[in-house]
Order: C-alpha cells, then structure tokens, then sequence
C-alpha cells in the first residue's frame, strides 16, 4: 500500500515536470545551438576578387566629359567632341560601350569593354590613368596605343564643371 501511494504521489509530478519544461543541460556541457532564421540562411556570396571592383561601382576618378583639345568640350557632335566616361559606360564618338569589368592596379583601373560601332560588337581593353584633370588611356589591344585627354571644365571651379 505505501507502494501505491508513493506512486500516485510521483507519477504526477513525473508528467508534470515533462509537460511544456525544455531539459536543462548540466553545467559541464555546452547548451545546443539556437536556430534562427539568420542562422539557417545560406553564407553571403564570396566577396569579389582583390582589386577588383564591379561596373557602377569604386573610385571614379575617370569619370567626366575628357577631350584631347579643350576646344572640343563644346562641341556635342562630331569627331571632335569629348568622349564621356561613367562607371558603366564609356562613349564617343561613333562607338558606345558598355563597361563589363573594372580591375584596380598600381597604374590605375583596367577596363573590359564592349562596344558599339558601326553595326559591330567588339570587346577590348582600356587602362584609365586619371591624376587631377588629365587622363591617360592606354589599349593594350591596340599595339598600346596611348591617348592623352583633358578634363572638359578643368581649371573652372568644381561648382562651375559640366558633366566632370
């Protein structure tokens, strides 16, 4: 009879203790891991290489309405208009490009375009080294050929520059 009655007096407080109570681990052991939504999320995506930046983004010191003469800044048709340079786009005169891929390096930003021309599609590289209102431009697929620009506004208040 004490039996039962220890029983009846257990029981309840056996299904008790199991009903809505997590288990607590001992304090020699570490407590499991938290699921949150951030924690089941996969990783973020791989960073881009070093030096490496993507088309719309980084430094823009190339960017600007850039001429070979500075008499060229305003003229908006022909041949002797300035060439304008975003982060994206490179256009002059009768070609349009896109820019795919900028790359950073100790001479300034290689550049992968394609481009626009008279009814074709070609891709091509392009070094812009910017220092103040000059811009160098070298195309390692044109045997290197070097073009030297200028700043279209140089030498105008910042406030007072077009397009630069």
């Amino acid at each position: 009879m004490t039996e039962l009655r220890l029983l009846w007096t257990v029981l309840p407080l056996a299904l008790l203790a199991g009903c809505g109570e997590e288990a607590v681990n001992p304090p020699t052991q570490p407590a499991p891991p938290v699921v949150t939504p951030e924690a089941a999320a996969p990783p973020p995506a791989a960073p881009p290489e070093v030096g490496t930046t993507l088309p719309g983004t980084g430094p823009a010191s190339f960017v600007g309405r850039w001429a070979a003469d500075v008499a060229w800044c305003s003229n908006a048709t022909g041949a002797e208009r300035p060439i304008e340079i975003t982060t994206t786009r490179f256009e002059g005169y009768e070609n349009s490009c896109s820019i795919d891929r900028i790359d950073e390096n100790a001479a300034g930003y290689d550049a992968t375009l394609t481009c626009q021309a008279e009814g074709a599609t070609t891709r091509e590289r392009v070094r812009f080294a910017a220092q103040g209102d000059s811009l160098r431009l070298t195309w390692p697929d044109r045997d290197g050929a070097v073009v030297l620009l200028t700043r279209c506004g140089a030498g105008l208040p910042p406030s007072g520059r077009k397009g630069g």
